[in-house]
């Protein structure tokens, strides 16, 4: 039970997981105002605005800058990584929701074709919200920051 406790009074991961949950609350709430409707997926959805992603990796580097501070090895780490999961955010994982929006629309024309079929995955839609657009990081890096100064 010691490292539970230890675990749940760590700053470093309490920044992060904050970040997270706030911004996947925020991405939901967001989504619900501009679709009309609550979709209960887009509290663990990837996608949106804003990236929860950029939210967990910046509150995480924001709480080891306090910690550590700015010349430790722990911020140097942080730092590196939440550059790379968000320029991934932005660059792959964007691209990836971008062809399953296409293959989501050719799956359906051609489903409209009299004697088509596919195979049995066919009938899934792929997931269109997976990555994030450089406003969408951009406010969850920002968001981030914010949560791992409130925290310290």
């Amino acid at each position: 039970m010691d490292q539970w406790q230890a675990l749940i009074h760590n700053p470093v991961f309490v920044s992060a997981v904050t970040g997270w949950f706030v911004a996947q609350v925020l991405k939901t709430l967001i989504h619900a105002v501009i679709v009309g409707k609550f979709d209960p997926e887009r509290l663990v959805g990837s996608g949106g605005m804003p990236s929860s992603h950029a939210a967990t990796v910046c509150a995480m580097a924001t709480a080891v800058f306090f910690a550590y501070g700015a010349g430790s090895f722990e911020f140097a780490i942080t730092v590196i990584m939440a550059i790379i999961v968000m320029h991934d955010a932005m660059g792959v994982r964007l691209e990836t929701g971008k062809q399953a929006k296409l293959l989501n629309e050719i799956t359906e024309i051609f489903k409209s074709f009299e004697g088509a079929s596919f195979s049995d995955f066919s009938n899934e839609k792929l997931k269109e919200f997976v990555g994030h657009t450089p406003l969408q990081v951009l406010a969850g890096a920002v968001l981030g920051v914010v949560i791992g100064i409130l925290l310290k």
